[in-house]
């Protein structure tokens, strides 16, 4: 087996190459490709140094590898994915490029993973790190009875800016405590002590990016055209992890004990909910993990067909890294 990561030098990047150690993801060639800033860095795999080469248009480069970890921003994504395809590797992108395209799989393996054997073009998209979290919850009620609506309100860890983003946060934090101006230069203003009910860029109808993402990915992951879906997308000062508070709608009343069960056996994500103990998941907790956990699970009280739960996902792992590995696992799992 061999195996690329294009921006092996990010944050995503590295996660890659921490998920495949911890996945004993079968390699026999490792390759790692970057910008002229990265090309030349070294790192460890498995004991063995591998240089960052330079990204370049060169199909040959990629000649005889299997699969491609992609996570250098859907500019690079869309420049080099003919390069990186032309000999037949599947390039699995972590960016926004491609997730919309419909001749592109966007793929969430424990609810669609079957969509990743349809690629004409060699690509599959990983989704938004929030939808990732969010359908892994919503395929176990889903196959109870179709949910027509959801409502999202997520609150996203300075991780979901990367590297960046969360040096930016544990920066102004030291700064503030030792009474001096936070500097503000990745987010719009002082995350530290404070929440910003802004990610991304805002669209014509004054929803994000991110929250439309999450409209229109989760759709076309759940393949579910009419469902409704609409969010409200938070940045919160929590350096790795993020919540969301969810509330759904099914056609016929599913009641929490039968959504409970189903939750407890899914693939991929965890029970935590016990409140006469205190036991709900929180982004400390999960900082690293691999699961999506879910918890504060209970009837909605505005409607006789809602659920509402809470959820709580590493952001770089299951929302990035550990998603996009986990769709190379099942190819090779299910291998036609």
């Amino acid at each position: 087996m061999k195996v690329a990561i294009v921006g092996a030098s990010g944050a995503v990047g590295q996660e890659f190459l921490r998920v495949l150690d911890e996945q004993n993801f079968p390699i026999d060639e490792l390759l790692l490709f970057g910008s002229e800033r990265s090309a030349g860095r070294v790192y460890n795999y498995r004991g063995k140094d591998i240089t960052v080469q330079l990204l370049r248009e060169e199909p040959e480069d990629f000649k005889g590898v299997d699969f491609v970890f992609a996570s250098a921003g859907a500019s690079v994504s869309k420049k080099y994915a003919d390069v990186i395809t032309r000999h037949g590797a599947i390039m699995i992108d972590n960016s926004s490029a491609f997730r919309m395209d419909s001749d592109v799989p966007l793929v969430v393996p424990e609810v669609n993973g079957e969509d990743a054997f349809n690629t004409p073009r060699g690509i599959i998209a990983n989704p938004n790190c929030t939808t990732a979290i969010m359908v892994v919850a919503l395929k176990p009620i889903n196959d109870i009875s179709p949910i027509k609506r959801v409502h999202v309100a997520t609150y996203q860890a300075a991780s979901g800016a990367g590297q960046s983003g969360m040096d930016e946060l544990v920066r102004q934090t030291a700064e503030l405590v030792e009474g001096k101006e936070a500097t503000v230069e990745k987010f719009a203003y002082q995350l530290a002590y404070n929440l910003i009910p802004h990610i991304d860029v805002f669209t014509d109808n004054d929803y994000t990016k991110e929250e439309m993402k999450m409209f229109n990915e989760t759709r076309k992951i759940m393949h579910a055209p009419e469902m409704s879906v609409s969010a409200t997308c938070v940045r919160v000062p929590v350096v790795r992890a993020h919540s969301e508070a969810v509330w759904v709608e099914t056609e016929e009343p599913v009641s929490v004990e039968r959504v409970r069960e189903a939750f407890e056996k899914a693939e991929g994500l965890v029970l935590i909910d016990n409140p006469a103990e205190k036991k709900y998941p929180m982004p400390l907790d999960a900082a690293g993990k691999d699961p999506v956990y879910a918890g504060r699970l209970r009837a909605d009280l505005a409607n006789p067909c809602g659920l509402t739960f809470w959820l709580v996902g590493d952001q770089i792992k299951k929302g990035a890294a550990l998603n996009a590995v986990q769709i190379a696992q099942y190819m090779i799992r299910h291998r036609r």
